[in-house]
């Protein structure tokens, strides 16, 4: 069979076109009898939400989770989760797994997301693995071999008080000195991430890529591309709509159940930011300009690692919200 970058794909498909191409990968997966996924990819605010429910519903598929936050309950609003009303009937899966206080592994997710991905198949339906954490996607489309590194406690907690007499720039730039390629792809709000990556390299292990194994799936791979200056203003405005949408009384909540910023959920870019300004850090505007800032970097970071993918397929931003103007 024709593999997925075999695919013709113009330089600036329409969405029919998208359809199209999507409909002729399932067939040639179908008539070859090897069991089919396509990941929608791109940074935050880029709009892999909607793409992934329009065709979740051509194509009678369930989208599967690829995002590292959104696996936490009670972290609604900051990690703009899909409310139940607006899925369109769509089953939805890995969101919403585990509690905010529990630690969540790369290793975890990926053996989550293929058993969901087989009970998928099993059903006769196409998984959609949609997200923009670089890791989860690494997993699954690239069959990325986990490090199977034992917890070094002793160093875990010596990382944890360095990072809470430095701060976590600092302790990304550890990170950053052992392991170049690791830093480039881990946020330094991630901490718990940031310091199992040194862990994993102290103890001699790699998070490279190159430690890959033969794909379990054949994977169609659709990227949402913008310019950056309009990427950038979406961001901006996505901000403000959390805000508006609740998102200080959320992190309000978050503490009042005794869930901290030392914790592996709290890192995320929105709640930081919040419970800084929260502890008397700086006024709420401040906090809200921070976020955006930091949900602009992470987003450079984001089209940086898609970038190296060699098999993705872009689409134009600006196609796709025509596409879908329309449809309303």
């Amino acid at each position: 069979m024709r593999s997925a970058q075999q695919i013709r794909w113009t330089l600036h498909p329409t969405s029919m076109q998208i359809f199209q191409n999507v409909q002729q990968f399932l067939q040639d997966c179908e008539s070859a009898g090897k069991p089919a996924i396509i990941a929608i990819v791109g940074p935050t605010a880029s709009g892999k939400t909607a793409l992934s429910l329009d065709l979740a519903q051509k194509i009678n598929g369930e989208i599967v989770s690829a995002d590292s936050r959104q696996v936490y309950k009670y972290l609604d609003i900051g990690t703009d989760k899909i409310h139940e009303s607006q899925r369109k009937g769509i089953k939805h899966h890995l969101i919403d797994i585990i509690e905010p206080n529990k630690e969540f592994t790369l290793a975890d997710y990926k053996r989550m997301a293929i058993k969901v991905i087989n009970d998928i198949h099993r059903r006769k339906k196409i998984p959609i693995l949609c997200g923009g954490t670089g890791l989860y996607l690494n997993a699954i489309i690239e069959n990325y071999q986990v490090p199977k590194v034992p917890p070094q406690y002793d160093l875990r907690q010596e990382l944890a008080r360095y990072y809470e007499q430095n701060g976590a720039e600092a302790l990304h730039k550890l990170l950053e000195e052992r392991d170049p390629q690791a830093a480039e792809r881990i946020h330094p709000n991630n901490v718990t991430y940031v310091i199992r990556a040194i862990e994993i390299n102290v103890a001699g292990g790699h998070t490279k890529q190159e430690n890959k194994g033969e794909p379990d799936f054949e994977v169609l791979t659709i990227g949402i591309e913008w310019p950056r200056e309009i990427l950038y203003e979406r961001i901006n405005r996505r901000v403000e709509n959390l805000m508006d949408s609740g998102l200080l009384n959320e992190v309000k909540a978050l503490l009042m159940r005794g869930y901290d910023e030392k914790m592996p959920s709290m890192s995320s870019i929105g709640y930081q930011e919040l419970i800084e300004f929260l502890r008397g850090n700086g006024t709420l505007d401040e906090a809200v300009e921070k976020i955006k800032q930091n949900t602009r970097n992470y987003c450079k970071r984001q089209s940086t690692w898609f970038r190296r993918y060699k098999n993705i397929h872009w689409v134009p931003g600006e196609e796709l919200e025509t596409y879908f103007s329309n449809k309303q």
